[in-house]
Protein backbone atom coordinates (compact mmCIF):
# COMPACT_ATOMS: atom_id res chain seq x y z
CA UNK A 1 0.00 0.00 0.00
CA UNK A 2 1.66 3.42 -1.17
CA UNK A 3 0.43 6.24 1.29
CA UNK A 4 1.92 9.56 0.30
CA UNK A 5 1.25 11.86 2.68
CA UNK A 6 4.74 12.08 3.58
CA UNK A 7 6.05 12.51 0.04
CA UNK A 8 3.44 15.00 -0.39
CA UNK A 9 4.31 17.04 2.98
CA UNK A 10 7.94 16.93 1.66
CA UNK A 11 7.01 18.67 -1.70
CA UNK A 12 4.87 21.59 0.68
CA UNK A 13 1.57 21.66 -0.93
CA UNK A 14 1.36 19.43 -3.59
CA UNK A 15 -2.46 18.42 -1.92
CA UNK A 16 -4.25 20.50 -4.51
CA UNK A 17 -12.52 20.36 -4.04
CA UNK A 18 -16.91 20.60 -6.81
CA UNK A 19 -18.31 23.62 -5.84
CA UNK A 20 -19.66 27.00 -7.12
CA UNK A 21 -19.79 28.57 -3.48
CA UNK A 22 -17.51 31.61 -2.83
CA UNK A 23 -15.27 30.67 0.02
CA UNK A 24 -14.04 33.74 1.80
CA UNK A 25 -10.00 34.98 1.74
CA UNK A 26 -9.46 33.40 5.00
CA UNK A 27 -10.34 29.74 4.00
CA UNK A 28 -8.18 30.08 1.02
CA UNK A 29 -4.88 30.70 2.41
CA UNK A 30 -3.45 29.52 6.11
CA UNK A 31 -0.31 31.65 7.17
CA UNK A 32 2.74 29.38 8.69
CA UNK A 33 2.65 29.74 12.42
CA UNK A 34 6.41 30.24 13.60
CA UNK A 35 6.34 30.67 17.12
CA UNK A 36 4.49 29.91 20.25
CA UNK A 37 0.58 31.57 20.32
CA UNK A 38 -1.21 32.40 23.59
CA UNK A 39 -3.79 29.90 24.08
CA UNK A 40 -6.90 31.14 25.46
CA UNK A 41 -8.73 28.90 28.08
CA UNK A 42 -12.23 29.18 29.20
CA UNK A 43 -10.87 27.27 32.96
CA UNK A 44 -11.03 30.34 35.41
CA UNK A 45 -7.64 30.55 36.33
CA UNK A 46 -6.53 27.79 34.48
CA UNK A 47 -2.63 27.50 32.55
CA UNK A 48 -3.54 25.81 29.96
CA UNK A 49 -0.25 24.31 27.63
CA UNK A 50 1.31 26.14 24.63
CA UNK A 51 -1.12 26.01 21.67
CA UNK A 52 0.62 26.42 18.68
CA UNK A 53 -1.86 26.00 16.09
CA UNK A 54 -3.99 28.80 14.26
CA UNK A 55 -7.21 27.54 16.53
CA UNK A 56 -8.04 25.11 18.62
CA UNK A 57 -10.58 23.78 20.56
CA UNK A 58 -11.46 21.11 23.67
CA UNK A 59 -15.00 19.88 25.09
CA UNK A 60 -16.35 17.22 27.43
CA UNK A 61 -18.30 15.26 24.60
CA UNK A 62 -21.07 14.04 27.01
CA UNK A 63 -21.96 17.35 28.67
CA UNK A 64 -20.72 19.67 25.46
CA UNK A 65 -18.98 22.00 28.20
CA UNK A 66 -16.13 24.25 26.81
CA UNK A 67 -12.93 23.17 28.56
CA UNK A 68 -10.17 25.19 26.16
CA UNK A 69 -10.94 27.64 22.91
CA UNK A 70 -8.52 29.58 20.67
CA UNK A 71 -9.55 30.99 18.18
CA UNK A 72 -12.53 28.40 18.14
CA UNK A 73 -14.81 30.05 15.81
CA UNK A 74 -12.55 31.46 13.10
CA UNK A 75 -13.36 29.84 9.60
CA UNK A 76 -10.87 28.13 8.01
CA UNK A 77 -9.93 25.09 5.53
CA UNK A 78 -9.73 22.02 7.53
CA UNK A 79 -8.47 19.30 5.23
CA UNK A 80 -9.14 15.65 5.36
CA UNK A 81 -11.05 16.30 8.83
CA UNK A 82 -13.71 16.51 6.01
CA UNK A 83 -13.70 12.83 5.63
CA UNK A 84 -15.64 12.32 9.35
CA UNK A 85 -18.20 13.75 8.01
CA UNK A 86 -18.37 11.94 4.81
CA UNK A 87 -18.50 8.35 7.70
CA UNK A 88 -20.98 9.90 9.57
CA UNK A 89 -23.35 10.77 6.42
CA UNK A 90 -22.61 7.74 4.80
CA UNK A 91 -23.47 5.37 8.07
CA UNK A 92 -27.30 7.25 7.97
CA UNK A 93 -27.53 5.55 4.68
CA UNK A 94 -25.51 2.74 4.18
CA UNK A 95 -25.35 -0.89 6.34
CA UNK A 96 -21.89 -2.31 7.16
CA UNK A 97 -22.20 -5.04 4.82
CA UNK A 98 -23.36 -3.03 1.71
CA UNK A 99 -21.05 -3.63 -1.10
CA UNK A 100 -19.66 -0.68 -3.03
CA UNK A 101 -17.73 -1.31 -5.99
CA UNK A 102 -14.57 0.94 -6.78
CA UNK A 103 -14.81 2.21 -10.56
CA UNK A 104 -11.57 3.55 -12.43
CA UNK A 105 -12.90 7.19 -11.62
CA UNK A 106 -12.65 6.92 -7.92
CA UNK A 107 -9.04 5.27 -7.89
CA UNK A 108 -8.03 8.53 -10.92
CA UNK A 109 -9.54 11.24 -8.63
CA UNK A 110 -7.25 10.49 -6.10
CA UNK A 111 -4.19 10.07 -8.35
CA UNK A 112 -5.55 13.58 -10.56
CA UNK A 113 -6.05 15.30 -6.79
CA UNK A 114 -2.81 14.79 -5.12
CA UNK A 115 -4.55 13.42 -2.17
CA UNK A 116 -3.33 10.29 -0.41
CA UNK A 117 -4.98 7.33 -1.08
CA UNK A 118 -5.89 3.57 0.20
CA UNK A 119 -4.56 2.20 -3.31
CA UNK A 120 -8.58 0.90 -4.02
CA UNK A 121 -8.23 -1.05 -6.99
CA UNK A 122 -10.86 -0.84 -9.72
CA UNK A 123 -13.54 -3.42 -10.11
CA UNK A 124 -12.88 -4.69 -6.70
CA UNK A 125 -16.01 -5.10 -4.46
CA UNK A 126 -16.04 -3.92 -0.59
CA UNK A 127 -18.42 -3.47 2.40
CA UNK A 128 -19.07 -0.37 3.49
CA UNK A 129 -17.43 -1.07 7.04
CA UNK A 130 -14.42 -2.06 4.62
CA UNK A 131 -14.42 1.28 2.94
CA UNK A 132 -14.56 3.32 6.45
CA UNK A 133 -11.09 2.00 7.00
CA UNK A 134 -9.47 2.46 3.76
CA UNK A 135 -11.12 6.06 4.41
CA UNK A 136 -10.15 7.08 7.95
CA UNK A 137 -6.71 5.60 8.31
CA UNK A 138 -5.00 5.89 5.49
CA UNK A 139 -6.84 8.90 4.38
CA UNK A 140 -7.97 7.82 1.09
CA UNK A 141 -9.58 10.59 -1.18
CA UNK A 142 -10.28 7.21 -3.56
CA UNK A 143 -12.62 5.81 -0.78
CA UNK A 144 -14.19 9.31 0.02
CA UNK A 145 -15.06 9.68 -3.56
CA UNK A 146 -16.20 6.16 -4.07
CA UNK A 147 -18.64 6.59 -1.11
CA UNK A 148 -19.68 9.68 -1.82
CA UNK A 149 -20.62 8.65 -5.48
CA UNK A 150 -22.49 6.05 -4.20
CA UNK A 151 -24.60 7.19 -1.84
CA UNK A 152 -25.29 10.61 -3.17
CA UNK A 153 -26.12 9.62 -5.45
CA UNK A 154 -23.50 10.77 -6.90
CA UNK A 155 -20.83 13.37 -5.13
CA UNK A 156 -22.49 16.67 -5.67
CA UNK A 157 -25.37 15.34 -4.02
CA UNK A 158 -23.97 13.75 -1.25
CA UNK A 159 -22.19 17.07 -0.81
CA UNK A 160 -25.41 19.01 0.02
CA UNK A 161 -26.22 15.85 2.10
CA UNK A 162 -22.74 17.11 4.12
CA UNK A 163 -24.51 20.48 4.44
CA UNK A 164 -27.49 19.57 5.25
CA UNK A 165 -26.64 17.48 8.17
CA UNK A 166 -23.88 20.07 9.20
CA UNK A 167 -27.20 22.34 9.96
CA UNK A 168 -29.03 19.57 11.67
CA UNK A 169 -26.06 19.73 13.88
CA UNK A 170 -25.82 23.35 14.45
CA UNK A 171 -22.25 23.27 12.67
CA UNK A 172 -23.24 26.96 11.01
CA UNK A 173 -20.06 27.96 10.30
CA UNK A 174 -18.88 24.99 8.30
CA UNK A 175 -19.20 24.64 4.75
CA UNK A 176 -18.33 21.50 2.43
CA UNK A 177 -17.33 21.37 -0.93
CA UNK A 178 -16.28 17.70 -1.38
CA UNK A 179 -16.06 14.54 0.37
CA UNK A 180 -12.27 14.52 1.60
CA UNK A 181 -11.32 17.61 1.75
CA UNK A 182 -9.19 18.66 -1.19
CA UNK A 183 -8.91 21.95 -2.63
CA UNK A 184 -10.57 22.65 -5.62
CA UNK A 185 -10.14 25.70 -8.70
CA UNK A 186 -13.24 26.91 -6.84
CA UNK A 187 -11.63 27.10 -3.34
CA UNK A 188 -11.61 25.36 -0.17
CA UNK A 189 -14.43 24.27 2.12
CA UNK A 190 -14.53 25.83 5.32
CA UNK A 191 -15.51 24.87 9.59
CA UNK A 192 -13.94 25.99 12.76
CA UNK A 193 -12.26 24.17 15.74
CA UNK A 194 -15.82 24.58 17.69
CA UNK A 195 -18.12 23.00 14.49
CA UNK A 196 -15.85 20.22 13.96
CA UNK A 197 -15.38 19.45 17.95
CA UNK A 198 -19.30 19.21 17.76
CA UNK A 199 -19.08 16.77 15.07
CA UNK A 200 -16.37 14.54 16.37
CA UNK A 201 -18.39 14.18 19.42
CA UNK A 202 -21.65 13.12 17.35
CA UNK A 203 -19.57 10.91 15.20
CA UNK A 204 -17.18 8.95 17.92
CA UNK A 205 -21.42 8.64 19.01
CA UNK A 206 -21.70 5.67 16.25
CA UNK A 207 -19.57 2.37 17.29
CA UNK A 208 -18.19 1.54 14.31
CA UNK A 209 -16.76 5.17 13.75
CA UNK A 210 -15.58 4.95 17.23
CA UNK A 211 -13.77 1.12 16.40
CA UNK A 212 -12.43 2.43 12.90
CA UNK A 213 -10.88 5.72 14.47
CA UNK A 214 -9.15 4.13 17.09
CA UNK A 215 -7.65 0.92 15.12
CA UNK A 216 -4.32 1.40 13.99
CA UNK A 217 -3.56 -0.81 11.48
CA UNK A 218 -6.19 -2.64 9.48
CA UNK A 219 -6.08 -5.86 6.87
CA UNK A 220 -8.58 -7.40 4.82
CA UNK A 221 -8.07 -10.62 3.27
CA UNK A 222 -8.55 -11.32 -0.08
CA UNK A 223 -12.37 -12.81 -1.26
CA UNK A 224 -14.01 -13.62 -5.10
CA UNK A 225 -15.00 -10.17 -4.50
CA UNK A 226 -11.69 -8.33 -3.85
CA UNK A 227 -8.23 -8.15 -3.28
CA UNK A 228 -6.04 -7.92 0.08
CA UNK A 229 -5.36 -4.64 1.35
CA UNK A 230 -3.50 -3.01 4.57
CA UNK A 231 -4.33 -0.06 5.68
CA UNK A 232 -1.83 2.42 8.86
CA UNK A 233 -3.47 4.70 10.74
CA UNK A 234 -1.89 8.14 10.75
CA UNK A 235 -3.00 9.34 13.63
CA UNK A 236 -0.01 8.98 16.44
CA UNK A 237 -2.26 9.53 19.24
CA UNK A 238 -3.37 6.54 19.50
CA UNK A 239 -0.18 5.37 20.92
CA UNK A 240 -0.64 7.66 24.00
CA UNK A 241 -2.84 5.15 26.89
CA UNK A 242 -6.52 6.11 26.67
CA UNK A 243 -6.73 8.13 23.48
CA UNK A 244 -9.61 7.22 21.25
CA UNK A 245 -8.26 8.65 17.90
CA UNK A 246 -10.00 10.54 15.49
CA UNK A 247 -8.71 12.34 11.87
CA UNK A 248 -6.06 14.11 10.99
CA UNK A 249 -5.43 16.60 8.21
CA UNK A 250 -3.45 18.02 6.18
CA UNK A 251 -3.38 20.55 2.91
CA UNK A 252 -0.96 23.69 2.02
CA UNK A 253 -3.67 26.25 2.98
CA UNK A 254 -5.33 24.35 6.38
CA UNK A 255 -1.76 23.31 7.81
CA UNK A 256 -1.66 20.19 9.89
CA UNK A 257 -5.16 19.47 11.47
CA UNK A 258 -5.90 17.35 13.84
CA UNK A 259 -9.44 16.02 15.27
CA UNK A 260 -8.88 13.82 18.76
CA UNK A 261 -10.24 12.32 21.80
CA UNK A 262 -9.64 10.47 24.98
CA UNK A 263 -11.17 9.10 28.30
CA UNK A 264 -9.58 11.07 31.17
CA UNK A 265 -11.01 9.87 34.55
CA UNK A 266 -14.09 8.67 33.34
CA UNK A 267 -14.76 11.64 31.27
CA UNK A 268 -14.71 11.90 27.33
CA UNK A 269 -13.05 14.78 25.95
CA UNK A 270 -13.20 15.65 22.27
CA UNK A 271 -11.23 18.51 20.41
CA UNK A 272 -9.74 19.69 17.43
CA UNK A 273 -6.23 21.61 16.44
CA UNK A 274 -6.16 23.24 13.19
CA UNK A 275 -3.55 25.26 10.87
CA UNK A 276 -0.03 23.62 13.10
CA UNK A 277 2.62 24.11 11.06
CA UNK A 278 4.47 21.28 12.16
CA UNK A 279 2.95 17.75 11.70
CA UNK A 280 4.09 16.26 15.04
CA UNK A 281 3.65 18.54 17.42
CA UNK A 282 -0.31 18.43 16.53
CA UNK A 283 -0.06 15.09 18.67
CA UNK A 284 1.90 16.25 21.41
CA UNK A 285 -0.42 19.37 21.91
CA UNK A 286 -3.93 17.40 21.55
CA UNK A 287 -2.01 14.86 24.57
CA UNK A 288 -1.38 17.86 26.59
CA UNK A 289 -4.92 19.05 26.25
CA UNK A 290 -5.85 16.03 27.48
CA UNK A 291 -3.52 15.39 30.12
CA UNK A 292 -4.32 18.69 31.40
CA UNK A 293 -7.77 19.58 30.87
CA UNK A 294 -9.33 17.14 33.82
CA UNK A 295 -6.97 18.45 35.97
CA UNK A 296 -7.69 21.96 35.72
CA UNK A 297 -11.71 21.60 35.15
CA UNK A 298 -11.65 20.25 38.58
CA UNK A 299 -9.42 22.85 40.20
Amino acid sequence: MRNRKARLTAFAGAFALVTGFGVPAYAQTAAPVTGPVAAASVVDGAQAPAVYGRAAYLMDARSGAALFGKAADTRMPIASLTKTMTAYVVLQAAKPTDMVEITAQDAQYAEDGGGTTADLRPGDRLPVGELLYALMLPSGADAAHALARTYGPGVPGFVDRMNDTARSLGMNDTRYVNADGLPTPAGDGWSTARDQSVLAAKALSVPLIEGVAGTRYHEVAATDEHGAYGWRNTNRLLAEPGAIGLKTGFTRAAGYSLAFAGERDGRRLVGVILGESVSSRRFDTAQALLTWAPTRAAA
